[in-house]
């Protein structure tokens, strides 16, 4: 009996870390606005202002909410230059602990969210979108100058050309370049398809495109992705080169486009990974310094896309780069 009752104090001191957690948990998640800020942390990623801005409520009491649910586990940050992002962590069900956090995640998920959270969310997306476009109306004359600071395609094209040649299209096939910039991508890519859009938000941007690919089997589409028009299923294939570090929105950037890839088309994204190199906010227009490599992985996973294969490149600058073939599931 007394081996038994100590292999119990044992098996209950050996659980106490686990419960602590657990509580822990339980308690920074038992409140409304936390709730509410948990749920709108979902999909994407928002800076302390921000999220004041969408809660309409000073910074230092939305900066007490943020610090009780990141010390709790509940939140992850990430420094981008001067400012500190939100966002839930990653979890990948290793272990009793994440099984628990996830079906909290999956119950503060099953209401939408509220309507006015989400007009206010859309302000964020809107403004973060004025940055990024007046950036480009600045410096179109300058634009391969600054994208050099980071780097150019020729140090990532010979990578970027193999996984485009493992999509093993047809030429006949439709496919978008997002962002083109000043065209040098979508030059190689007017050689391999005979039906492409290239699409801009910036009108200084794709009117210089214009003018350095002069193909007719291009269409230039002056607009946002987000507010793209374009049916369900309607690309066999979607590509971002340099893009996704200037949208507003990554995580729904790759929802949109996992909208308008037919099932078992695909979506390739070329970017730098995480990197504190604040000058490329201002130099570059940058709103995201670069992204962790399983960041964008989730965000294609959520959007139903699954990686095909992925390619990282080292820069002299220090800058790395990562390249990400992904496959819409049917």
């Amino acid at each position: 009996m007394a081996l038994t009752a100590e292999n119990k104090r044992t098996e209950i001191a050996s659980d106490l870390p686990l419960r602590r957690s657990v509580a822990g948990l339980c308690k920074a998640a038992a409140d409304p606005l936390r709730v509410d800020i948990l749920r709108v942390l979902s999909r994407d990623t928002f800076g302390v202002q921000e999220l004041a801005h969408v809660f309409s409520m000073a910074q230092p009491g939305m900066s007490h909410h943020l610090k009780v649910l990141s010390q709790s586990g509940l939140l992850t940050t990430r420094r981008q230059g001067n400012s500190i992002f939100y966002r839930r962590p990653l979890l990948r069900g290793g272990d009793a602990l994440d099984t628990f956090q996830s079906a909290l995640y999956a119950t503060i998920d099953a209401a939408s969210v509220d309507e006015k959270l989400t007009r206010k969310i859309a302000e964020v997306y809107k403004e973060r979108s004025k940055h990024s476009r007046e950036y480009f109306e600045r410096n179109v004359d300058r634009f391969e100058e600054n994208q050099g600071m980071l780097c150019e395609l020729g140090q990532y094209l010979p990578n970027l050309n193999e996984l485009l040649a493992l999509m093993k299209l047809p030429k006949k096939n439709r496919v978008m370049e997002v962002g083109p910039g000043a065209g040098p991508l979508l030059q190689q890519l007017a050689k391999r398809f005979d039906k492409l859009v290239a699409l801009d938000d910036s009108a200084e941007m794709l009117e210089l495109a214009r003018k350095n690919v002069q193909s007719k089997n291009v269409e230039f589409v002056h607009g946002s992705l987000e507010a793209y028009p374009g049916a369900e299923k309607s690309f066999d294939a979607v590509v971002l080169n340099m893009v996704l570090h200037h949208l507003a929105s990554p995580a729904k950037a790759l929802r949109k486009l996992a909208h308008i890839v037919t099932d078992g088309g695909y979506v390739l994204v070329a970017d730098l990974c995480s990197h504190n190199q604040q000058w490329a906010k201002e130099s570059c227009g940058d709103t995201w310094l670069g992204f962790d490599p399983q960041e964008i992985n989730d965000w294609a996973r959520d959007a139903g896309m699954a990686e095909e294969q992925s390619t990282y490149l080292g820069l002299k600058n220090g800058f790395q780069i990562q390249l990400k073939l992904f496959r819409k599931v049917s």
